[in-house]
């Protein structure tokens, strides 16, 4: 029996035997290479050996240098005027308030009358006893006489230093209706009220003295002696101004609760400064090395502060490092960096680490830095 091969077949046969042919001499093309993009263009710097100033931070209250208590010094009379407020500048021997007087001069003029009758009985004992010394021992007069005479010289002399006396208790009563300043200062309470008849030794005013202020830093006990008499501080008000004082003595006692002791600082008058502030302010303790990198190499996160490392291949690693002292744009590493190392100084708030950053500059890390 004798085969026939379909045309059809025959065709397709062929067709698939010439594609696979194709297929099989055809060389694959390889996928072009991707070029890794940098994240981020930066500067880079190194750190510096600066000399920053040594400070010690404290807080504490501003108070009064010197407060004194100016009180009633007379009883039974009325407050009749009061001339000061709070807040009032005094000079010293300024009358502040005056207590009503009339009682006190019609007492006056009666010691002055009796004053004046005491002088005409003392000049007739006197003449009396004149009389009887330049008769003694004549007969004329007895000896009883004669001593009555000499002992009323004396009694009339008594009595008229007693009326001066008063009169001059007196005068003394109504210098003290008028209540003065004992020092020049400002005026930082009033409890006088107009129509009180107060009693002696009661308080009329609070006067701030020769209107000086302190501030009485609170420092750590061990931080004490580090402190010394004539050392500068630098005050912080809450409006942000800046105040220079100076320590005048530092606290002979530690508070054994806190642990903490008193420091003075003799303040410059300043109107932005209030007795009963609560500031915050640093001592100044002179100047040491530090290593310091600019504050915009240095980025926060999670309460840890890091640096970026720029590495050869151009790629960072990300540091974590201690800070210390704080100043003029500079901050002070004292731990985490490793030697001649190279930092970005810009755009490090948006790297992580393993970052691949394109370098176009040096940032000039000096300029910002302060020097010794």
């Amino acid at each position: 029996m004798k085969l026939h091969r379909h045309p059809l077949i025959a065709t397709t046969a062929i067709f698939i035997a010439a594609l696979s042919g194709t297929l099989a001499d055809s060389t694959p093309i390889a996928a072009p290479a991707t070029t890794a993009k940098p994240a981020l263009t930066v500067t880079v710097g190194r750190p510096q050996a600066l000399y920053l100033p040594y400070t010690l931070k404290a807080n504490g209250n501003i108070a009064a240098w010197q407060e004194a208590i100016i009180g009633n010094e007379t009883e039974g009379l009325r407050l009749l005027e009061v001339r000061v407020n709070v807040g009032d500048k005094v000079k010293r021997g300024q009358v502040l308030a005056t207590f009503a007087s009339d009682r006190l001069a019609a007492e006056a003029q009666q010691i002055q009358a009796e004053i004046a009758g005491a002088k005409a009985r003392l000049a007739e004992a006197t003449a009396n006893a004149k009389s009887g010394r330049s008769v003694k021992g004549t007969g004329a007069l007895s000896a009883q006489q004669i001593n009555q005479y000499l002992i009323g010289e004396q009694t009339a002399k008594a009595q008229l230093e007693a009326y001066e006396a008063a009169a001059k208790m007196l005068q003394v009563r109504l210098a003290q209706t008028q209540v003065l300043a004992s020092d020049f200062g400002v005026i930082s309470a009033r409890t006088a009220t107009v129509g009180a008849v107060l009693p002696i030794g009661q308080e009329l005013f609070r006067l701030i003295r020769q209107n000086r202020l302190e501030w009485r830093a609170e420092v750590v006990s061990a931080d004490l002696a580090l402190l010394k008499t004539g050392a500068i501080a630098h005050l912080i008000t809450p409006d942000g101004t800046s105040i220079q004082g100076k320590v005048r003595m530092l606290a002979p006692t530690v508070d054994t609760q806190t642990r903490l002791g008193l420091v003075y600082v003799d303040l410059p008058e300043h109107p932005n400064l209030k007795a009963g502030m609560f500031v915050e302010g640093q001592f100044e303790l002179g100047n040491t090395t530090a290593i310091t990198v600019p504050q915009q190499a240095v980025v926060l996160r999670d309460g840890f502060s890091y640096v970026y490392q720029l590495n050869p291949d151009q790629h960072v690693t990300q540091l974590k490092v201690q800070i210390g002292r704080r100043h003029a744009g500079q901050l002070e590493i004292l731990a985490g960096l490793p030697q001649n190392v190279e930092l970005v100084t810009s755009g490090v708030g948006f790297l992580n680490d393993g970052d691949l950053v394109k370098v176009v500059g040096l940032a000039n890390a000096e300029q910002s830095a302060p020097t010794n």
